[in-house]
């Protein structure tokens, strides 16, 4: 068990991407993911109902020299999987069910933004949208995930 007091092994982790300090004793034994880290994602808000974050172009391009789709795909799924998880509660975890996105322009440089609302939070289910942005605010992306809500099992997930 962890107090509220002490660092966990991933403190400098979750404050270089922005996470909030009363979100640390919670994530702190797990730390954001070594994909959204190497992505460059920068939480900016967290909540159930809202969570928004940045993630950069360069370094995450395809060929073509464009945001790669997957990348798009990576910030959604982050967004709506930790906003899923902070619905779930400490007794419970989200499990991904579903993730789908819609490309409507392209980018070659600067910063997206993606911004996760709360469709549906129920006991069971949370569905989140999803809308990545550029540095103007043309819609990007448009992306839905679906997480099922489950217990934890005594003595973990």
């Amino acid at each position: 068990m962890m107090d509220n007091f002490t660092p966990g092994p991933f403190a400098e982790e979750l404050a270089a991407a922005g996470v909030p300090d009363h979100l640390h004793a919670w994530l702190g034994r797990y730390g954001i993911g070594a994909l959204v880290v190497k992505m460059g994602i920068r939480f900016l808000e967290m909540s159930p109902e809202r969570t928004v974050a940045t993630m950069p172009v360069a370094g995450n391009t395809q060929v073509a020299g464009i945001l790669h789709g997957g990348a798009h795909v990576v910030l959604a799924e982050t967004l709506g999987s930790f906003a899923a998880s902070m619905h779930a509660g400490e007794s419970r975890h989200a499990v991904g069910i579903e993730v789908s996105a819609a490309h409507h322009r392209s980018i070659a440089a600067g910063m997206v933004t993606g911004t996760c609302t709360a469709i549906h939070l129920g006991g069971t289910l949370a569905t989140h949208e999803i809308v990545m942005t550029d540095d103007q605010g043309r819609r990007l992306s448009t992306a839905r995930i679906t997480n099922l809500i489950r217990k934890n099992a005594p003595g973990g997930q």
